[in-house]
């Protein structure tokens, strides 16, 4: 279990001091995929250099399997940290060290000797899918099996706690999505604990199981992804999960707006508004639409937009969520 327990971290600038942090409280079961998401600045990158105390936070406490991490020495410190392995959005690898002795340098800093190291290491590669990329050096790889191979290097020293900080900001949505695969994988094999820090909504969407939206270094909200993301309360969730918000044809219209989430709704092949503008005479104008089919169920949300009647709202919300697996709310508050 990790407790994050009312961490704050202030820095102090030539323009004065900055609050990075403020008061941030999170508890990470073991083994769980965690997400940690917020808009660019919200203080995502220095929460998690602040797990593993690379930053040290100016009050508050990390404390990890019942260990408080603020109470160490610096070598008790430093040999803790080797249970929590760091991969970065640029990587981070040797480019003067081929593949396999990249995944090598951990475990020769740790004390194996070279013949034990090289036989780890490409057990590891092998892991990663890239065994037959071993003297292939990082430069003549692309991002994604870059990756991989940061990946491979911090699984060397047999980590409980895998750090994510933006791994997959920099690559395509393909190759994002074999990594996330191939991280989803590690957890569900060896049950490491895995944080990810993002700002992609997808990223969350695909592995996490709980998540935690900052906003302005403080906890907006957090809880399991299903609940957070299909009915969010907080107004930075809200942003985060309906982009549609700042669309000119939301802005501009003039009635009123219906929100309306499919989360698993029996509705993939059924012309759903068509069907209600000709049982209740609804005729809505679709504002937003982003939604996918998975099976024979229909996932995402559709924002529409409704004279400006009570009656013809309400008959609409009802109508809709009728079917099963369908929420419909007025938006009320721009969000």
């Amino acid at each position: 279990m990790i407790e994050i327990q009312k961490l704050s971290k202030t820095f102090t600038t030539a323009d004065g001091s900055v609050e990075a942090l403020k008061n941030v409280s999170l508890s990470i079961p073991d083994g769980d995929i965690f997400g940690i998401i917020g808009m660019s600045g919200a203080g995502k990158s220095t929460l998690v250099r602040c797990i593993n105390l690379l930053e040290r936070p100016s009050e508050g406490s990390v404390v990890i399997d019942g260990v408080d991490l603020g109470g160490l020495t610096e070598k008790q410190l430093r040999e803790r940290r080797r249970e929590i392995a760091m991969i970065f959005q640029g990587f981070n690898l040797l480019m003067q060290r081929n593949c396999l002795r990249n995944v090598c340098f951990p475990l020769e800093l740790a004390g194996m000797n070279r013949g034990e190291a090289r036989k780890k290491a490409l057990e590891l590669l092998e892991t990663v899918g890239l065994k037959d990329k071993a003297k292939a050096y990082p430069a003549q790889l692309s991002g994604g099996q870059q990756q991989r191979v940061a990946i491979a290097r911090a699984l060397a020293t047999h980590p409980k706690v895998l750090l994510c900080d933006e791994a997959t900001s920099a690559l395509d949505p393909n190759t994002t999505n074999s990594i996330l695969e191939l991280i989803q994988h590690i957890n569900e094999t060896t049950g490491i604990t895995v944080i990810v820090i993002t700002h992609q909504m997808s990223v969350v969407e695909k592995i996490c199981r709980h998540v935690a939206i900052l906003d302005g270094g403080e906890v907006a909200e957090q809880g399991e992804v299903s609940e957070v993301f299909s009915r969010p309360q907080s107004a930075a969730a809200k942003r985060l999960v309906y982009p549609e918000s700042d669309l000119p044809a939301v802005q501009t219209f003039e009635g009123r707006l219906l929100r309306v989430l499919f989360n698993g709704a029996q509705a993939a092949h059924t012309p759903l508004i068509t069907r209600m503008a000709a049982q209740k005479g609804i005729e809505a104008s679709i504002l937003y639409a982003s939604t996918k089919s998975i099976g024979d169920k229909a996932y995402g949300l559709m924002l529409l937009g409704l004279p400006d009647d009570d009656d013809t709202v309400n008959t609409a919300k009802e109508y809709l969520t009728q079917t099963q697996g369908i929420i419909a709310e007025e938006v009320t508050d721009g969000v």
